[in-house]
């Protein structure tokens, strides 16, 4: 390694080591930030589909801490987040010569309340949601249900990191 080549490697680390605010994933984080924090989404929609209340906690969670350097608490946490999972239902979308639904989708929507305590500018509160369409002569049992939320949950929370963590 030459002298040129050694100087560009000791420069590109301490312009990355610099810029504490940004990592590769998008998210815009500043350095005083450290913790999160998920709290427990209720299962308020109108039809109940048992444990998707846990599974939607646990995968915001998986998501910010795959993501992110930040450590995740159960209180106390530099940045909140909380709210409740308010639609889940089913609706044809398509129909048959004979009435029937061609196809059906599965649509799922959460409220979200975000909150940074080093910066209360960045708090937010929205509703995110999001669908999967599937033939209407299926069932969603079984491993068609548990695609068609994993599905669901994937884009929701990024969409809830991009939101409050990447600004977009």
């Amino acid at each position: 390694m030459n002298i040129k080549n050694f100087i560009l490697l000791v420069f590109t680390a301490v312009l990355l080591q610099g810029c504490g605010v940004y990592s590769f994933t998008g998210a815009s984080i500043p350095a005083d930030v450290k913790t999160f924090q998920v709290n427990y989404f209720q299962n308020n929609a109108p039809i109940v589909e048992p444990g998707i209340d846990r599974e939607f906690t646990n995968s915001l969670q998986d998501l910010i801490q795959n993501q992110t350097s930040l450590e995740l608490v159960t209180s106390g946490g530099d940045i909140v987040y909380e709210g409740e999972i308010t639609q889940y239902y089913i609706a044809p979308i398509t129909a048959t010569a004979q009435n029937t639904a061609a196809q059906n989708r599965l649509t799922i929507g959460i409220d979200v309340q975000f909150y940074n305590t080093k910066n209360e500018e960045d708090d937010l509160s929205q509703r995110f949601s999001f669908y999967f369409d599937y033939e209407g002569s299926a069932q969603l049992t079984g491993g068609q249900r548990d695609t068609a939320i994993e599905e669901i949950f994937d884009r929701i929370t990024q969409d809830i990191f991009n939101a409050t963590l990447a600004k977009w």
